[in-house]
């Protein structure tokens, strides 16, 4: 599971999620990108979960880069407590998205092979996504 090694504040508040993406909104390192078009929290297991079935679906061929990183911890209070004394211990950890973030690139593969697999990833994440190409190869964007 992806967690940071070290935080500066061990609780953080929740925030909020507006605006589109100015940074992380291109594709830098592959061909093929997997695109947020809606603001949400991905979970750690979400981003494993994605991964997984990326590599599995391409057979060990290409390269994928991870371009989202679960930073911000989410606290719960134990089941059945009363209110007050205090904030819950943090329980897992988001990455925060905005919509335009590029959270997956693929490299090294065929175009319906990178849609297939771009395809069965985006089924892993709570929010709508949609496959970008990059733009020298005149695909979609």
């Amino acid at each position: 599971m992806l967690l940071p090694k070290r935080v500066k504040y061990r609780k953080t508040q929740r925030g909020r999620m507006k605006g589109k993406a100015t940074r992380g909104a291109a594709i830098n390192f592959g061909d093929y990108g997997l695109k947020a078009m809606e603001p949400g929290w991905i979970t750690q297991r979400q981003i494993e979960a994605a991964r997984v079935a990326l590599t599995r679906l391409m057979k060990r061929e290409g390269k994928v880069w991870i371009r989202i990183f679960p930073t911000k911890p989410v606290t719960k209070k134990p089941a059945e407590t009363r209110m007050g004394s205090g904030k819950g211990v943090p329980e897992f950890w988001v990455a925060v998205v905005k919509p335009g973030t590029v959270m997956f690139e693929l490299g090294g593969v065929t175009r319906t092979t990178a849609a297939e697999a771009l395809k069965l990833a985006a089924r892993k994440l709570p929010i709508k996504t949609r496959m970008v190409s990059r733009p020298t190869l005149g695909l979609i964007q």
